[in-house]
């Protein structure tokens, strides 16, 4: 009997409302509310990247968990050599009562089905058994030495050197799914477990992040002292991280991607660009009334007052309404991306039309005035 492969979460096009930061961190949105934009505002915009990364390794880290679970699964499915039978009883029994585990996303504590967590409880206390027979297990099935010797290897807490791990800090556009693409032995999830803790937790780490004492030392004791390296070991981290950044970060990033599309250092060029032009477009208007041209000539500061309204209302908004109408958004500075989630382009549409109204009428309004007004010769 062949186990399901569980399919990649992808993006819903049908939703009819701003996403959720779950569904953004989960890849189920297009951009530019996509998890790669929102990588980059907390990059940029926030400077705490830090907590989306640690956000993104421990997700990563949950689905190494999954996965090599799943090979394990898998492979007591196809059957276990005879002679085996009696020593890994017990752990096919636990393999084969977690299911399929089709729900590949690591998602908040609050945010999972009953079966999900009944399903990762039952995960992590299979991990937390002793290591000795998952690795006898796993040994006797693939028949490598060197899946032998990775999995019956013990790692002691005191080592503090840093393992290879094949987790990345850096997020793929491209990418839809968590799962890695070779064999998983035991002995990576440890070196993963211990990459964040030496990465994120510990005091003086490379990326420290903020997290309540209490957290960060059961973690450390876990993985430290009773060597621990399940999942579970970073549930509280892991809710309290997504919590921050869906109160203190999330609202901005959709006032920005979904209502604007442009970023800090272009809103700051055009009201540069604004007010040198509305400061141009006054002294050419006035200069022309005081010599007196006629109004078929006045009609010309129409141009710099154009600029400047345009300039200062996309400042405003945040917003460049032809970029929007044209289906563009700014994720870094004149680097643009077509917007591609529906929802998202519906709202753009509306603000830039707006927008453009609020700059004929402001525009009209200063060239109504600075033309027909009686022009006097000084």
């Amino acid at each position: 009997m062949a186990e399901t492969k569980s399919p990649s979460p992808g993006p819903d096009i049908i939703r009819n409302r701003l996403p959720t930061m779950f569904e953004v961190l989960s890849r189920r949105t297009l951009p530019p509310v996509d998890l790669y934009s929102f990588y980059i505002y907390m990059r940029d915009q926030q400077r705490s990247v830090d907590y989306l990364d640690f956000w993104l390794d421990v997700a990563q880290h949950m689905s190494l968990c999954r996965h090599y679970v799943r090979e394990l699964r898998r492979s007591v499915m196809i059957g276990t050599p005879e002679g085996d039978k009696g020593q890994s009883k017990h752990s096919s029994a636990i393999l084969e009562g977690l299911g399929d585990m089709n729900h590949p996303l690591a998602g908040p504590s609050k945010l999972a089905t009953e079966k999900e967590r009944n399903q990762d409880a039952q995960m992590s206390a299979f991990l937390r058994e002793d290591n000795t027979v998952g690795a006898a297990l796993k040994t006797s099935l693939s028949g490598s030495a060197g899946s032998q010797q990775s999995g019956s290897r013990k790692t002691h807490s005191h080592e503090r050197q840093a393992r290879r791990s094949f987790m990345s800090s850096q997020v793929d556009p491209n990418s839809d799914s968590n799962s890695p693409a070779h064999t998983v032995a035991r002995a990576d999830i440890r070196a993963s477990a211990e990459k964040i803790l030496y990465t994120f937790l510990l005091p003086g780490a490379e990326r420290e992040i903020v997290l309540p004492h209490a957290i960060t030392h059961d973690i450390t004791v876990c993985i430290e002292e009773r060597g621990r390296d399940d999942p579970e070991v970073f549930d509280a981290a892991k809710d309290y991280v997504f919590q921050a950044m869906e109160r203190d970060a999330f609202p901005g990033f959709l006032r920005m991607k979904a209502f604007g599309n442009l970023v800090p250092p272009s809103m700051i060029m055009r009201l540069a660009i604004g007010l040198f032009a509305i400061f141009s477009a006054f002294w050419v208007a006035f200069t022309l009334i005081f010599l007196n041209y006629p109004r078929h000539t006045r009609i010309w500061v129409l141009l710099p007052f154009t600029i400047a309204v345009y300039c200062l209302v996309s400042h405003q908004y945040a917003l460049d309404p032809l970029l929007a109408l044209a289906g563009f958004s700014e994720y870094t500075f004149m680097n643009f991306v077509r917007i591609k989630e529906p929802y998202v382009g519906k709202l753009l549409n509306r603000r830039a039309l707006m927008a453009l109204a609020a700059v004929v009428l402001i525009d009209a309004a200063c060239v109504v005035l600075f033309v027909f007004v009686p022009g006097k010769r000084l």
